[in-house]
């Protein structure tokens, strides 16, 4: 049975890698030349090759292990995005107020985690399943709650407050986080290039929708 571990793959193979977002959408030309669209999917997938990271006989037995310890495509893992694993933009620090996470009721105390990408009715709202431990900020209108005061389930993206928000309060969170991802090739093809010396040309991931 698949199932997810909890684990990282090693950040110096996440820093060689490329990859990013895609998008599913079907095209249909109508006979007016003019084109009707429309998408079957509610979240984009990420995809990564990670081969271009691998460059010595140490990193490919270090990948090696990593790869049948999941093995193969069975069991997804944690990927630290090198290009997106912040609530704030790469080049900033996160803060508690970047990412608005919902609104108060005096009743709720469990909010999910996500990120917005773009502003106003057109933003996509992805959810976070997978936030870094101790990385977590929480703020309730405007003011940043001490990590006493709530719990984060670092499994699903899920924050428990130990009070309810006020009516109308905005709740706010800052944070790291990783991406869901498992191994998307049935084998590993390695290549020796000399002594102490090898790498694995291609070796693609692609993001788990949890």
């Amino acid at each position: 049975m698949s199932a997810f571990h909890e684990v990282l793959l090693p950040l110096p193979f996440a820093l060689g890698a490329s990859g990013g977002p895609e998008r599913r959408v079907d095209v249909v030309t109508l006979g007016s030349g003019r084109e009707a669209r429309n998408t079957p999917w509610a979240h984009s997938r990420r995809r990564y090759d990670i081969g271009g990271a691998v460059r010595t006989l140490s990193e490919l037995s270090t990948l090696i292990g990593f790869f049948e310890a999941r093995r193969g495509k069975l069991h997804g893992f944690r990927f630290r995005d090198p290009f997106d694993h912040k609530s704030c933009a790469p080049s900033a620090t996160p803060a508690f107020a970047d990412q608005s996470v919902g609104a108060g009721d005096g009743v709720r105390t469990v909010f999910a985690l996500v990120k917005r990408y773009g502003t106003g009715d057109a933003a996509y709202v992805r959810p976070i399943a997978k936030p870094v431990a101790a990385s977590v900020m929480i703020g309730v209108a405007g003011v940043q709650l001490s990590t006493g005061a709530f719990s984060v389930n670092t499994t699903s993206g899920d924050v428990t407050l130990a009070t309810p928000p006020a009516s109308g309060a905005a709740v706010t969170a800052g944070f790291l986080f990783d991406t869901p991802v498992r191994f998307d090739v049935e084998r590993l093809d390695m290549t020796l290039d000399g002594f102490g010396a090898g790498r694995a040309p291609s070796v693609p991931l692609v993001e788990i929708l949890l």
